[in-house]
């Protein structure tokens, strides 16, 4: 599911104009990496929320600028495999 949670990522940030050649999992979400601003974050957010019925709260999203492609994509399996069986 993390390939496909990470694509989809990738392809919002597509849609969003965002350049995402040579992105890894090492590479930050915001300063010195892709540098995604809070409204980016919002509407990624937002889009895996209603892929992958997973919530993130405001102070979240807040943090998301500090991590990681591979750690955001890692929180996101996670949420989704742990919202499975509600």
């Amino acid at each position: 599911m993390s390939t496909e949670t990470r694509e989809f990522v990738l392809n919002v940030l597509r849609e969003l104009n965002y350049e995402v050649d040579g992105v890894t999992d090492a590479t930050p979400l915001g300063d010195e990496g892709l540098e995604l601003e809070s409204l980016t974050l919002a509407e990624v957010t937002m889009r895996l929320e209603e892929k992958y019925d997973v919530q993130f709260t405001d102070e979240e999203l807040e943090g998301l600028a500090k991590v990681t492609l591979g750690d955001f994509v890692s929180q996101i399996v996670d949420r989704a495999t742990a919202g499975q069986g509600r």
